[in-house]
């Protein structure tokens, strides 16, 4: 029986899961373990999970300004901007795409933005190598790039890139 995806705020319950999931695309984000993970989502704004069929099909972790993350990414925004939310990863299972489940949390973020006075969310995207599918999504919401950077020791090139929320 298929479910309708569940929004839901990330618990502990939920960190195994999410792990799994990071791994699965990990060539798209950074490694994490257990404590880098736990790390990351207790400096967080957002945690969110989207369940299907009782199983995690996607997560979301966003870092406001002025926390002590040592992500190059993030540092780049801290120096460029005052005040803005950072999307340090949104996964969703290769199981689950094309469900509209990255809308869904990406509609999530752009409302939480909008309630609490946040002009601007940032990310990056890969590339070089390319991620074509996180570049037409982004698009599709109308971020900008505002900067370039390479990463993982040169082994990639990010597109920072913003939008400005209204």
């Amino acid at each position: 029986m298929n479910q309708k995806p569940i929004f839901l705020d990330g618990k502990e319950k939920h960190i195994s899961e999410v792990l799994k999931l990071n791994e699965e695309l990990v060539h798209f984000l950074s490694p994490l373990d257990e404590i880098s993970l736990k790390n990351l989502v207790d400096m967080s704004e957002m945690f969110k999970v989207v369940e299907v069929n009782g199983e995690v099909a996607a997560f979301l972790i966003a870092v406001r300004e002025e926390k002590e993350y040592k992500s190059v990414n993030y540092l780049w925004f801290s120096k460029n901007y005052d005040r803005f939310l950072y999307i340090d990863r949104v996964v969703v299972s290769e199981k689950y795409q094309g469900m509209g489940i990255g809308k869904l949390i990406y509609n999530e973020v752009f409302s939480h933005a909008k309630n609490t006075g946040i002009d601007k969310i940032t990310a990056e995207i890969d590339i070089k190598p390319e991620n074509p599918v996180s570049l037409k999504f982004h698009k599709r919401f109308g971020f900008k790039e505002v900067g370039k950077q390479l990463v993982s020791d040169g082994k990639k090139e990010v597109s920072l890139q913003a939008l400005e929320i209204i």
